[in-house]
């Protein structure tokens, strides 16, 4: 079972996903705290494939050939500097951005956030005696924020935030998978991107959402043979 709650901002009038088929954009690696350092790696490659998924139309420059671009300009330790402000101030530096736009041949930037992932079990139906236990269940939160961003003017056009829960029954060990939560959590910030929802509630009853659980369901060959329609929340 899964539940994810979503709040955004409204996009400008004349930022539609018709003009996202002639302005590309760029997914940025995704930033998160100290103390989740970690486990935000492969969190931008997975927005990306989200989004081939569930808006087959915008244009994108993947997270690897952004970074292999902002390399090649000499703009990795700019970038960086870009990015340790970013963690204090939660902004993009205008003068950097547009440095960074022109080298990725982009006006606009996805900035991708991991805010909070945890994970707890919990023991049910258990002997104490014969220390077996019948049932255990796995809770697993997490919440991530994207970000839009205008490269050329400094502007930030869009944002969202989104906390998921996800709990699962079973008798073994293995965990609420970040992956899994991850996709469904991206899913539905992209489903308010674009059909310009300000609030959301997004659960199982959601299939397009749902199917993006196990194993290949975003994969790239996937994601480019097979568009589908945004489903809307609640």
């Amino acid at each position: 079972m899964w539940e994810v709650v979503t709040e955004s901002t409204q996009k400008p009038p004349s930022f539609t996903l018709t003009a996202m088929e002639r302005e590309p954009i760029a997914i940025l690696e995704a930033h998160t705290s100290p103390g989740l350092a970690g486990n935000e790696i492969g969190l931008a490659l997975s927005l990306k494939r989200v989004v081939q998924r569930m808006a087959p139309t915008m244009r994108l420059v993947s997270p690897q050939d952004a970074a292999s671009r902002i390399n090649r300009q000499g703009l990795a330790s700019e970038y960086a500097r870009m990015r340790v402000d970013y963690a204090q101030s939660n902004i993009l530096d205008r003068n950097t951005l547009r440095k960074i736009g022109a080298a990725l041949g982009v006006r606009y930037v996805f900035q991708p956030r991991l805010a909070a992932f945890t994970q707890t079990l919990y023991e049910r139906w258990e002997f104490p005696a014969l220390n077996i236990k019948i049932l255990r269940t796995r809770v697993s939160i997490l919440r991530l924020a994207l970000q839009l961003w205008d490269t050329e003017t400094g502007d930030l056009v869009w944002a969202s935030t989104a906390e998921g829960s996800f709990q699962e029954e079973a008798l073994t060990d293995e965990p609420v998978y970040l992956r899994e939560a991850g996709r469904i959590t991206w899913g539905s910030i992209i489903s308010d991107f674009a059909q310009g929802k300000t609030a959301s509630l997004y659960n199982p009853a959601n299939n397009l959402l749902d199917s993006l659980i196990g194993p290949g369901n975003v994969d790239e060959d996937s994601a480019s043979h097979t568009p589908a329609a945004v489903s809307g929340g609640k």
